[in-house]
C-alpha cells in the first residue's frame, strides 16, 4: 500500500473516533437534560461537518499531457490495470469528478452538453436528478470498470452553428473542423459533466478527484475556474516533458491560478520523463537534463521550484502493478505521493482538528458553567439551612424575606436580558438587509438592465465592475453592524459581570472578510476569463451572458453562506448568558419555596437539607461525568500518525472558511 493510501486510512480513522467522541458527548449532555438547544444546533453541525468531510484533489491538463495515466498511477494502481481510459489524444473530453456517496449504487452520472443552451448553472443541475443520464458500473470486473469509463470520452458531431450555441466552437482552431461531404462539423464532447461513484477505499474516505481536460472546458465552463478548482485542497498542473510549456499550457495556468501563483495548494507535475531516458546517455546527463526541464517549468510558471515534481506516470504504473520496486524509485512516482501527503492531510486535520476542539469545549464550558453556577446555589443554600438548624421562627422568617428580595431583584435581570434581545434583533435585521437573497436579486436585476443597454466591450466590463463593488460594499455595511454587536454583547456582559459575578467568556469574533476575499476571487477569475472567451469565439455576447449567470450564481453561493454563517454568530450571543440566568432564576425560586415550606413546616428542616445535599452530590457527579466524557475528544486531536518521511504542516488560511467557522463549526 502506498503512502499516500495509508495517510488516507489513517486520517479516516482518526476523523471517524473524533466523530465517535463528538456524538458520545452530545448523547450524554441529552440523557442528563444539559443539552440547550443552541449547543445541540452547533454539535451537530460539527458531527455533520465531520461525516461529509471531503479532500478534494484537482488534476488539469491540456491534452496529452498523461493527466489520466497519474491519476491510474497514484490511486487505481491496486486493481492492477488502468481503470480510467488513457490513450495518446484526447481521453477525458468533459469535467469528471470521481467520489462516493454510499446512498448511491456505483454509478456513472452524466449530463447532455444539450444542457450548455439552456441557462442554469452546474450547481442548478446537480440540483436536478432529472437531467443526468445513469450508467451503472461493474465494480467485480476491472474491465467493467475500464469501459464504463470510456463513457467520459465519448464525442458527437455537430454542425458549427450548433458548436456555437454552446460555446464549444473556435474558429482560430480549423484542425476542429471536419467535413462530411459538403457539411462541416465540429466533434465536442457528448456530456458536459460526469459524476463517477465509485467504491474504491480511498473515495469511501472522503477523497474526490476532479479530473479537467484542459483549456476547452476551462474555457467555456466558468464554474470549473470560479468554484470547482479553487475550492480544491490540492491542485495538480500537469506538464509533458516532451513538449516543455506550451502556449496552451501557460493560458490553462494563468486561468486557474489567476494573480495568485504562489497558491500554497498548487504543484506542478512534468510528467513523461522516461522520454528522457537514453540507454545513450549516462544517468548523470539524464538527472541534469531533468533538473534544466523543472528549472524552465519553475521560470516559465513564477512558482517555487521545490512545487514542481517531475515524474513518469506510466513508469509508475506498471511498476506498481509488476511489483518493480526499482522502476518505480526511478519514476519518482513516490516523491510526489510523499508532497501530496504533506499537503492534503496535515493541512486539512489542522482543520478538522481547530473547527472540533473549538465548538466541542466552547458547549463543555457552557455545560460546566451552568454547572458551577447551580453547585455554588446548592452550597449557599445549605449554608444557610444548617445556620437555621436549632433556631426559632424568626430566624427563618428573615431568611425567607432575603430570599425573596434577591429574588425580585434578579428579576430586574431578566428583564434585562429580555430587553437585550430586542435590540439585538434589531441589529441583526441591519446586518441581514445586506445579506438576504432579495437585496442581492436587486443588484442582480439592476446590473442585467444595465448590461442590455450597452454595446462596447469596456463599458461592459464597467457594468462588471460595479456589480462588484456594489457587493463588496453590501459586505462592508453587514461588517459594520457586526462589530456594533459585538460591541454591545461585551457591555451587557460586563455589566452583568458587575452585577452578579458572573464569569463569561467573551463572543468570538467574526466578520466577513472572508466573503469580500471571495468576491475579490471571483472578479479576478472574471476578468481573467473575460480574456480567454475574446480569444476563442467571435459570439462572446452569448458566452458572457452565460458567465454572467455562473457569477451571479456564484454571488449567490458567497451571499447564503454568509448569511447563514452570520445568523449562526448571532444565534449563539446570548444563549450562555441566558443559560446563566435561567438556572439563577431557578435556584432562586427553589431557594424560596424552600423557605416557605420550612416555615410553614410542610417538610422538616432536616429533611430539605438532605435534599440539598443529594442534589449537590447529582451536581458534583455530572461535573466529574462532564470531564470524563469530554477528555476523549482531546486525544483525537492530538494528532495523526504520520510516516517516518513526513514533516507536519499547519494551515495558513483555514482553506476559504470564514474566520467564524474557522473557531466554532
Amino acid at each position: 500500500m502506498s503512502q499516500l493510501a495509508t495517510s488516507f486510512q489513517q486520517y479516516g480513522a482518526w476523523r471517524d473516533t473524533l466523530a465517535v467522541s463528538v456524538a458520545q458527548l452530545r448523547r450524554w449532555l441529552e440523557d442528563a437534560q444539559l443539552l440547550e438547544a443552541d449547543a445541540a444546533r452547533r454539535l451537530d453541525l460539527a458531527l455533520e461537518r465531520l461525516n461529509g468531510d471531503r479532500l478534494v484533489v484537482a488534476f488539469i491538463a491540456e491534452f496529452s499531457r498523461g493527466k489520466s495515466e497519474l491519476i491510474n498511477a497514484i490511486f487505481f494502481a491496486d486493481y492492477g490495470r488502468r481503470i480510467l481510459p488513457s490513450s495518446a489524444g484526447r481521453t477525458t473530453m468533459c469535467p469528471t469528478e470521481l467520489m462516493y456517496d454510499e446512498s448511491l449504487p456505483p454509478c456513472i452520472r452524466a449530463l447532455p452538453i444539450e444542457t450548455r443552451a439552456r441557462l442554469g448553472t452546474m450547481a442548478d443541475f446537480k440540483k436536478s436528478s432529472g437531467e443526468w443520464r445513469v450508467f451503472p458500473v461493474d465494480t467485480a470486473s476491472p474491465d467493467g470498470m475500464f469501459k464504463a469509463f470510456h463513457l467520459v470520452a465519448e464525442t458527437v458531431r455537430v454542425g458549427i452553428d450548433e458548436a456555437r450555441m454552446y460555446g464549444l466552437f473556435d474558429p482560430n482552431d480549423p484542425d476542429r473542423v471536419i467535413r462530411d461531404g459538403e457539411e462541416a462539423l465540429v466533434e465536442i464532447s457528448r456530456w458536459r459533466h460526469a459524476v463517477i461513484n465509485f467504491p474504491h477505499p480511498l473515495l469511501k474516505q472522503g477523497l474526490v478527484i476532479l479530473d479537467t481536460p484542459g483549456l476547452n472546458a476551462i474555457g467555456t465552463e466558468p464554474e470549473l475556474t470560479l468554484s470547482l478548482v479553487p475550492s480544491a485542497h490540492a491542485v495538480l498542473f500537469v506538464l509533458a516533458a516532451d513538449t516543455g510549456v506550451t502556449k496552451s499550457d501557460l493560458d490553462v495556468w494563468r486561468h486557474i491560478m489567476g494573480d495568485s501563483p504562489e497558491a500554497a495548494n498548487h504543484i506542478a507535475v512534468l510528467n513523461k520523463i522516461d522520454g528522457l531516458w537514453d540507454a545513450l546517455k549516462a544517468q548523470t546527463e539524464i538527472e541534469a537534463e531533468v533538473r534544466r526541464q523543472v528549472i524552465s517549468v519553475s521560470e516559465t510558471l513564477k512558482i517555487d521550484r521545490k512545487r514542481v515534481f517531475a515524474v513518469s506516470a506510466q513508469k509508475g504504473l506498471v511498476a506498481k502493478v509488476t511489483g518493480d520496486a526499482q522502476l518505480l524509485e526511478r519514476s519518482r512516482l513516490p516523491t510526489l505521493e510523499a508532497a501530496l501527503v504533506d499537503l492534503l492531510v496535515p493541512q486539512r486535520q489542522q482543520i478538522i482538528r481547530e473547527q472540533t476542539l473549538a465548538v466541542s469545549s466552547r458547549v463543555v464550558n457552557e455545560v460546566r458553567q451552568a454547572l458551577g453556577a447551580r453547585e455554588r446555589n446548592l452550597v449557599e443554600q445549605l449554608y444557610e439551612l444548617r445556620a437555621l438548624q436549632g433556631k426559632n421562627q424568626s430566624a427563618v422568617e428573615r431568611i425567607l424575606l432575603r430570599a425573596q428580595s434577591e429574588q425580585h431583584e434578579f428579576e430586574g435581570n431578566v428583564r434585562k436580558v429580555v430587553a437585550t434581545r430586542s435590540v439585538l434583533a434589531r441589529l441583526a435585521e441591519q446586518v441581514y438587509s445586506n445579506l438576504r437573497m432579495q437585496a442581492l436579486r436587486a443588484v442582480v436585476l439592476a446590473t442585467r438592465d444595465r448590461m442590455r443597454k450597452v454595446r462596447l466591450t469596456p463599458q461592459f466590463m464597467s457594468v462588471v465592475r460595479e456589480y462588484f463593488a456594489g457587493l463588496r460594499e453590501m459586505i462592508r455595511r453587514a461588517n459594520a453592524s457586526l462589530a456594533e454587536i459585538e460591541r454591545m454583547v461585551l457591555g451587557v456582559q460586563h455589566r452583568f459581570a458587575e452585577e452578579t459575578g458572573w464569569s463569561m467568556p467573551p463572543p468570538m469574533t467574526f466578520t466577513l472578510d472572508t466573503y469580500l476575499a471571495e468576491i475579490d476571487r471571483v472578479e479576478t477569475a472574471y476578468e481573467s476569463h473575460f480574456g480567454a472567451i475574446a480569444v476563442l469565439t467571435r459570439d462572446k455576447w452569448s458566452l458572457i451572458e452565460r458567465f454572467f449567470e455562473t457569477v451571479v450564481g456564484q454571488s449567490r453561493t458567497i451571499f447564503s453562506a454568509a448569511e447563514r454563517d452570520t445568523e449562526a454568530w448571532i444565534r449563539s450571543l446570548l444563549p450562555p448568558l441566558e443559560t446563566q440566568v435561567r438556572e439563577q432564576r431557578q435556584q432562586l425560586k427553589k431557594r424560596t419555596d424552600a423557605v416557605v415550606r420550612i416555615r410553614d413546616a410542610q417538610e422538616s428542616l432536616d429533611g430539605r437539607i438532605g435534599q440539598l445535599e443529594d442534589a449537590l452530590q447529582d451536581v458534583q457527579a455530572h461535573l466529574d461525568e462532564l470531564k470524563k466524557i469530554s477528555e476523549p475528544i482531546v486525544p483525537p486531536l492530538s494528532g495523526l500518525p504520520r510516516p517516518a518521511a513526513e514533516s507536519p504542516r499547519t494551515d495558513a488560511n483555514g482553506q476559504g472558511l470564514p474566520s467564524f467557522l474557522r473557531a466554532e463549526i
